[in-house]
């Protein structure tokens, strides 16, 4: 598989090198370590207006700073690469942040890493959230890395019978291993399944068949396995069970099921994205 880490030289880009050294992955996948300067962000904001004599000599330092930072956060990268003992292609391309970072991800069987957050306030009025464009975007799954990273303990799988759903699933079943932490006890998967307040009996007990089925393959993988199915609104049901279980990562399939389930439950995994406390891997 190949991984694609973004970094931006933040502590959280840092954070996201960090979890992926962590991660139990089944094979030894292929890193890119990717750092993107939009120096042209910088002209942004002058280019509807008149240009104001003076400007120039501004964004020009400016924009040698940002060279600067780039050249700077490889440098870190290459220390913290050797510290983790990792292997990676590392990446230094200039360009519109987003557009650099979804180009360069790898089609379908892939993975794309990044922080939640960027540097300072000024860089994240020029950049946008890149994080959020890219998990919306990426044509692969996305590791958006909330926390400093740690032992990977406890899991929350949720799933609502998608095809989204089957993916995020086999990536669990495929792409890591449970056991594979030395000394440690096998990864915890809390599964679970949320359905919104309709008065059918008879979807609760379907959701429960749906959780159990889950379940059971994750215990033959060799996963600690509990169960849980909630109803209110799915993501808010979510992120409560993340919470109250102190789960480490949450794992989710990028979309829902058809069009009257998704108009129903809204867009489940933006909004797990958006408010969650812990990091999030959205599968595709």
């Amino acid at each position: 598989m190949k991984v694609l880490i973004a970094t931006d030289g933040s502590k959280y880009g840092k954070w996201a090198t960090e979890w992926v050294a962590r991660l139990p992955f089944a094979d030894k996948p292929d890193f890119t370590l990717l750092h993107v300067t939009d120096v042209e962000a910088l002209r942004a904001p002058f280019m509807f207006q008149p240009v104001v004599i003076g400007n120039e000599p501004f964004i020009k330092e400016e924009i040698k700073r940002i060279e600067a930072r780039g050249k700077s956060t490889m440098a870190e990268a290459k220390v913290q690469m050797a510290s983790l003992k990792m292997k990676a292609k590392l990446v230094l391309e200039r360009g519109p942040v987003s557009p650099t970072i979804l180009k360069r991800a790898a089609k379908r069987d892939g993975l794309v890493a990044i922080g939640s957050r960027g540097l300072d306030a000024l860089d994240r009025f020029l950049l946008g959230s890149v994080s959020t464009q890219v998990a919306l975007h990426a044509p692969c799954s996305v590791l958006i890395v909330k926390e400093e990273p740690r032992p990977l303990s406890r899991i929350l799988f949720a799933t609502d019978g998608s095809k989204e759903s089957d993916k995020a699933l086999r990536f669990l079943l495929t792409k890591l291993q449970p056991d594979a932490r030395e000394g440690l006890e096998p990864i915890d998967v809390v599964v679970t399944h949320a359905m919104p307040f309709l008065n059918y009996p008879e979807l609760k007990e379907a959701g429960g068949r749906l959780v159990e089925q889950c379940a059971n393959k994750l215990l033959k993988a060799g996963y600690v396995v509990d169960e849980v199915v909630r109803l209110g609104k799915p993501a808010d049901e979510i992120l409560k069970v993340a919470s109250k279980k102190k789960v480490d990562l949450i794992v989710t399939g990028a979309k829902g099921m058809g069009a009257v389930a998704r108009f129903l439950l809204g867009s489940i995994s933006t909004k797990v994205v958006q408010h969650s406390a812990c990091s999030v891997l959205v599968v595709r």
